[in-house]
């Protein structure tokens, strides 16, 4: 299933019923579960977003937690 989610042989409309499906999966069907899992992955992201848009902006050549610099 991630291989269709991934390879973009499905419509748009259709990859996005089918991650929201497994998502829900994953969660046990718990939908208010799923949602919160969204909502924490989505902070998450938020986060590494601002973490990379500082080191980018102070100067600094690598990125947060040592990893190497992706954009060389």
């Amino acid at each position: 299933m991630l291989n269709n989610l991934a390879s973009g042989s499905l419509p748009e409309s259709e990859r996005l019923d089918l991650a929201a499906d497994q998502a829900i999966a994953a969660c046990g069907g718990d939908m208010r579960s799923t949602i919160r899992a969204l909502i924490l992955a989505n902070e998450f992201l938020e986060y590494e977003l601002c973490e990379m848009f500082k080191a980018v902006t102070n100067g600094r050549g690598k990125l947060p937690g040592n990893r190497a610099d992706w954009f060389d």
